[in-house]
């Protein structure tokens, strides 16, 4: 590599490391005038209690640590084979998934900085300023990165579910989603959003094709078909907690009464 290639890799990535600073930033202020701001902190449209019951709240939470996995296994794959679908939105979603990781990080020690330097998805917001850069080589620790935290959110994974008395039935549910996702995509040779939308419509009962021809149609089809699925679990379970709730009432006034009628009698 030539002096003048050399100064331009060191350019490029001082330019990422600060649109990345900068990203971040950014996030954290946001963040914070939410927490801070009364209007919001307080609001019922931001707390989840108000759209779920306490017990769908810790299992969604539960969730949220494999559906995370399942990310980082989906942009792993991005970042290791070109598929050339869609590359833009990949791109933005790798750079937003990176700075959230990097807003719940804790900088204490050199382990911690290091692993930050793994989440900079220079890559990516390389590709979407300027291009296929020389920066591109530097998706691989971007992996690695990806690939530690899968363990370390399978790590919180099993620590919530400790913590909070929980099965592990789920597990066995998102291993079925995983081995077929990866199946799907080596035997029907499809991009990995293809492949997952492939699965969802096969777990659903829809269909075996994959719903939408964008990124994007791909993407929202995901999300209508698995909130579909996790709100009607929602209110099968409110709807039981609600019989329960009723039929328990019910036999508390009737002791009541019971209770009340053989006083009189007494008396």
């Amino acid at each position: 590599m030539d002096t003048g290639n050399l100064l331009v890799l060191i350019i490029q990535l001082v330019v990422t490391i600060g649109i990345f600073s900068a990203l971040v930033f950014v996030g954290k202020y946001i963040i914070n005038y939410f927490k801070t701001n009364p209007e919001y902190k307080d609001s019922k449209f931001l707390n989840p209690l108000e759209y779920f019951p306490q017990e769908k709240v810790v299992y969604l939470e539960q969730l949220f640590y494999l559906i995370m996995m399942i990310v980082f296994l989906i942009l792993d794959l991005y970042l290791i084979f070109d598929w050339g679908e869609g590359s833009i939105y990949i791109f933005i979603i790798d750079i937003i998934v990176s700075v959230y990781l990097a807003l719940n990080m804790t900088l204490k020690s050199y382990k911690d900085y290091i692993l930050l330097f793994l989440l900079i998805p220079f890559g990516s917001i390389f590709r979407i300023a300027l291009g296929n850069t020389l920066l591109v080589w530097y998706d691989i620790f971007h992996i690695i990165g990806y690939l530690y935290f899968m363990m370390i959110y399978y790590r919180k994974f099993v620590k919530y579910t400790e913590n909070n008395g929980l099965g592990i039935t789920i597990l066995l549910l998102f291993t079925i989603v995983v081995v077929s996702f990866i199946f799907t995509m080596i035997v029907e040779e499809v991009s990995p959003l293809d492949s997952m939308a492939m699965v969802t419509n096969a777990f659903t009962s829809n269909s075996f094709d994959a719903a939408g021809k964008s990124v994007i149609g791909k993407l929202d089809s995901l999300v209508l078909a698995w909130g579909g699925f996790l709100l009607s679990g929602v209110g099968t379970a409110t709807l039981s907690v609600s019989i329960i709730n009723r039929f328990v009432d019910r036999e508390f006034d009737e002791l009541e009464e019971f209770i009340k009628n053989n006083k009189k009698k007494n008396n």
